[in-house]
């Protein structure tokens, strides 16, 4: 009967379905989830058994009180039930999607992401509200082993698959939480840099002689133009036999290389002590015997420390850096060290041209390609200022849709670098 009236138009429920309602069911059968699960259950969600197990008793709860909003599909239900208690929430397909490079979430209701070099907003995916984006913050935070609360609004970590994330609260941000999830593929192989146009087949004999001559190198680059990747790439060219120690604020390298020991800054504790900071590794890593020192990026006082590695008989040695170019870096390197240390400029500066031997600079275009846009090689110091020449610089084709262009030779390198390269065969191919 009711169903023809409903048919006719003249059917009201009993119950008037509201977004509150919807939000009542999701809470009952969370709750009653945390009420029913064994107590180490959830610390073995990735187990694909105890996954399997913790899925079926989801929807076995929704099942039951599926009754109280009928409207609801109980499949859909299901389904963000799974991703709000054993994932990430609404973000969780995002998360798994291989494809997807940055998740931002700019409020609960706003969330963007980056996707082939382009971002994207997305405005069917959406947190219940801020209560909601605040509980999948804690979880992430928490399974990182880091904090976050009202005496500290800000942090930094990595996620069990490796993603960066980055998480600010209430008051330092306006308009609610804010989370930023920036993924990271795996090391690209040099066919699969060559076939994103990253760097073509003919330059991979100069950078693999640049590693193995032991040069200091440093990639440049703004904020997600490949900067990580590509370090991670020149990585491969190492001697296996190398002990390499990779120090790092948040884990993002992937060093490959059997012979590595990698080293985290660690942040306060509720008591304010027990900080460890990038400076403080480089320091300690110069105790470990280490053939290379990489260094995920330098952004304070510890570029000090960096250039003193490298001076001291850590040849071969790498970081990034972010900058609008190698001159802008440098100028940047010498503000860096005058955090640490009191020197004049001009004794910065030889610091600085003694240690680095080669830039290497990246840039990400228009149409989200990332490409190696300049080679530089780190002179000496003329007029208090350090001096580089660029060794290849891209050549944009404006002809042609993208940026499609090449990276062309400008000028060979010279003095001992030189030298060194063509001794690991860099120069034949010139």
């Amino acid at each position: 009967m009711n169903l023809l009236l409903e048919r006719l138009g003249e059917y009201k429920p009993e119950t008037e379905e509201t977004p509150q309602r919807v939000l009542d069911f999701f809470e009952e059968v969370r709750e009653e989830f945390l009420r029913r699960v064994p107590g180490d259950a959830l610390d073995r969600k990735h187990e694909p058994v105890a996954k399997t197990q913790l899925e079926d008793l989801i929807e076995q709860i929704a099942r039951a009180k599926i009754g109280k909003v009928p409207s609801l599909s109980l499949q859909k239900a299901v389904k963000e039930l799974k991703d709000d208690i054993l994932g990430y929430g609404p973000i969780t397909d995002f998360i798994n999607d291989p494809d997807v490079e940055e998740i931002e979430v700019n409020r609960y209701d706003q969330i963007w992401i980056e996707k082939g070099g382009k971002n994207m907003f997305c405005p069917d995916v959406k947190f219940q509200n801020e209560e909601h984006l605040m509980r999948i913050i804690h979880r992430i935070v928490d399974g990182s082993g880091r904090r976050i609360d009202e005496s500290s609004p800000m942090v930094d970590g990595h996620m069990p698959d490796g993603s960066r994330f980055n998480a600010v609260l209430p008051p330092i941000v306006a308009d609610g939480a804010c989370l930023t999830i920036r993924k990271f593929k795996k090391k690209l192989s040099a066919e699969k840099l060559i076939e994103n146009g990253t760097i073509s087949r003919r330059h991979l004999p100069f950078l693999q002689a640049c590693v193995k001559a032991r040069l200091n190198i440093m990639v440049t680059g703004g904020a997600s133009t490949g900067k990580t990747n590509f370090l991670n790439f020149l990585s491969t060219f190492i001697d296996p036999t190398e002990r390499i120690i990779v120090i790092e604020d948040t884990r993002e390298l992937d060093i490959k290389q059997p012979n590595v020991v990698r080293l985290e800054t660690r942040l306060p504790t509720a008591e304010g002590k027990g900080t460890v900071t990038i400076r403080d590794l480089v320091i300690n890593s110069l105790r470990m015997r280490p053939d290379r020192i990489i260094v995920g990026e330098v952004r304070g006082g510890e570029a000090y420390d960096m250039l003193q590695a490298m001076n001291t008989g850590h040849d071969g040695s790498m970081t990034t850096g972010h900058a609008n170019s190698p001159e802008d870096m440098l100028t940047r390197l010498e503000s860096m060290v005058l955090m640490a240390e009191s020197m004049n400029i001009a004794a910065i500066a030889h610091q600085i041209a003694a240690a680095l031997d080669l830039i290497i600079h990246m840039h990400k275009f228009e149409d989200g390609s990332r490409k190696v846009v300049r080679i530089a090689q780190v002179l000496g110091v003329d007029n208090g200022r350090v001096q580089t020449k660029d060794l290849f610089r891209f050549k944009r084709d404006y002809s042609c849709p993208g940026a499609q262009g090449t990276l062309e030779k400008v000028e060979a390198p010279e003095g001992e670098i030189a030298e060194k390269i063509r001794y690991y065969g860099g120069l034949k191919y010139l």
